[in-house]
């Protein structure tokens, strides 16, 4: 089963509408079609981000809790005990990549392709969503 780590972005996307390919891949996790992978600092992104940029009154902080904490069991939860940093461009973007590393998976899922730019020499490749759920659709 493939394994990736999903940018904030794609979270971010596919929880504001439900017409796109971040929507479909958020539907994806109900149905065992890949594992995602998390560390603490990639949760804590989300969660900031996620409140900061949705919009009030569509979703609570109940909301977003009970998304977190269901992204959370179905995905495999891992510690990074190495940094690789500097490596790319936006030193905001290193933990996504030290993670990726650390969990031995090969996809970052995410809408930035250009900031992830040098990963692929750690065996690890930056996808939209669309492209890696032709990757999944592949799989099955």
């Amino acid at each position: 089963m493939l394994r990736a780590v999903i940018d904030t972005n794609v979270i971010i996307s596919g929880l504001q509408s439900n017409a796109g390919r971040s929507y479909e891949l958020l539907q994806k996790l109900y149905e065992d079609a890949f594992i995602p992978v998390v560390s603490v600092p990639l949760v804590l992104e989300y969660e900031e981000v996620i409140t900061r940029r949705l919009v009030p009154g569509v979703f609570s902080k109940r909301d977003v809790d009970t998304f977190l904490d269901y992204f959370c069991t179905v995905s495999d939860r891992i510690k990074i005990h190495y940094l690789w940093r500097p490596t790319l461009k936006d030193p905001f973007d290193d933990h996504v990549l030290e993670l990726a590393i650390a969990a031995g998976c090969n996809y970052i899922v995410t809408y930035n392709l250009k900031d992830f730019k040098g990963a692929e020499r750690f065996g690890v490749k930056a996808l939209r969503p669309s492209d890696f759920i032709h990757l999944l659709e592949e799989e099955t």
